[in-house]
């Protein structure tokens, strides 16, 4: 892939998400955040302070959003469930990894962090019945989103963002 920006490509939403479809991005998102400790193990802190691309965040940053973006996930996730299409509100992602917990914090909470909340976040999923998945939430920005739109994106988010970091350790021979 030749944009940095998209190392596995841009999110593509599923025309149609069948049994099968979800069970395959609820094993990418539990597997996400084993993924994501495995692409950053044995970096030191000056390389997390590295940013994946020209421009883009550090490779620190790039796992605290993960962690900020999923805990927004699981949320969204459970007030669909428990909800008629409530209203969520979309968050500057850029200002969030400017904040201070995501340009100082150790990495090693927000790996924490995400690794809990994927346990809670896949038994919830999986406990859902089918018909559950077709409910939607109304984004502010983006409008109505069904829980199996939510589910492929995050499947495909874990991925993208874990590639940000084993692309530039690739490029880097580290």
């Amino acid at each position: 892939m030749d944009d940095l920006r998209y190392p596995i490509g841009r999110f593509e939403a599923p025309v149609r998400c069948g049994a099968e479809d979800r069970a395959a991005f609820i094993t990418q998102i539990d597997e996400a955040p084993a993924r994501l400790r495995e692409a950053v193990s044995g970096l030191s802190p000056e390389q997390l302070r590295e940013p994946y691309r020209d421009g883009g965040w550090t490779l620190a940053q790039v796992v605290h959003h993960v962690a900020d973006s999923h805990v927004n996930a699981y949320v969204r996730s459970k007030l669909t469930a428990t909800a008629d299409n409530p209203l969520i509100t979309a968050y500057d992602e850029t200002r969030w990894a400017a904040l201070p917990d995501a340009t100082s914090a150790d990495i090693e909470v927000s790996l924490r962090l995400l690794g809990a909340i994927h346990v809670r976040w896949v038994a919830f999923l999986r406990g859902l019945a089918a018909a559950q998945f077709d409910r939607t939430f109304q984004h502010s920005e983006l409008g109505p989103v069904s829980l199996n739109r939510m589910l492929a994106l995050y499947a495909w988010h874990g991925r993208h963002h874990t590639a940000h970091i084993t692309g530039l350790r690739q490029r880097r021979g580290w």
